[in-house]
């Protein structure tokens, strides 16, 4: 049976994942993601924040799962599962 992971758990795994040479710290060292955000807003048409609803999600967040989804070969469902999971 495993334990319960800690509060301090998750970030020991994150500083041995750097240590180790994480990929996505290699990423987001390598592209600067924020350079798409002007054509991005550009390409999506967003609601009225007026009207109310959930506000969407930021556009170069979903940008960056997309890199992600077609660097790994991921479908959909997987990458929808790995966000609700995270």
């Amino acid at each position: 049976m495993s334990r319960q992971g800690g509060f301090w758990d998750f970030e020991d795994r994150l500083r041995e994942l750097s240590t180790e040479g994480d990929p996505l710290e290699r990423l987001l060292a390598t592209v600067d993601f924020e350079q798409f955000r002007p054509v991005l807003a550009r390409a999506l048409r967003r609601g009225d924040p007026r009207r109310g609803g959930r506000p969407p999600f930021d556009a170069v967040l979903k940008f960056k799962m997309l890199v992600l989804q077609a660097l790994h070969g991921l479908s959909l469902q997987q990458t929808s599962y790995l966000v609700r999971a995270g």
